[in-house]
């Protein structure tokens, strides 16, 4: 099975699902029982601390994932090092782990806001979903190979930043 994990997708005019028009996701996990991914140009309208269990912690962006989930956070981050049982997405990009360790390290500048890419929800697929899609030509694979400096550059084209 090929996997898209760590590729991005652009989607395509064909695309008529109203979540997913313009955008770009980044494919955190691929197997055969699906693909978890976050749409990386559409900007959340709060920061992260705007939360009320946030609010002591920097203003950094939060990013609408995608239509799944969206009760929950989800983040990305390059420092497997500080930051422990995240999953290795692609080249120094990891998926989740301790958030409360990554908080307590960023509210003490030991993880900084470039480190970390947080979501509210994300985009999913049941197996065999992507690829149907893939061959419909409802996405394009833009970067199978993206780096985190590659990553961070696409997301700071795409709105706020901190």
């Amino acid at each position: 099975m090929t996997t898209f994990c760590g590729s991005l997708l652009a989607s395509s005019p064909a695309l008529t699902d109203p979540h997913f028009s313009n955008t770009l996701v980044f494919i955190a996990e691929h197997n055969d029982k699906g693909a978890m991914g976050f749409v990386i140009n559409r900007v959340f309208p709060r920061w992260f601390n705007e939360l009320e269990a946030y609010r002591h912690l920097p203003a950094l962006t939060l990013y609408a994932g995608g239509p799944v989930d969206q009760e929950h956070l989800f983040f990305l981050h390059r420092r497997p090092d500080l930051i422990p049982s995240g999953q290795p997405v692609a080249q120094g990009i990891c998926l989740g782990g301790d958030f409360e360790q990554a908080l307590r390290y960023l509210s003490a500048g030991i993880v900084v806001p470039t480190d970390l890419l947080l979501f509210i929800g994300y985009a999913g697929w049941d197996g065999g979903d992507l690829e149907a899609e893939l061959a419909e030509g409802s996405w394009e694979i833009r970067n199978p190979t993206l780096s985190w400096d590659e990553l961070q550059a696409l997301v700071r084209s795409s709105g706020r930043f901190q």
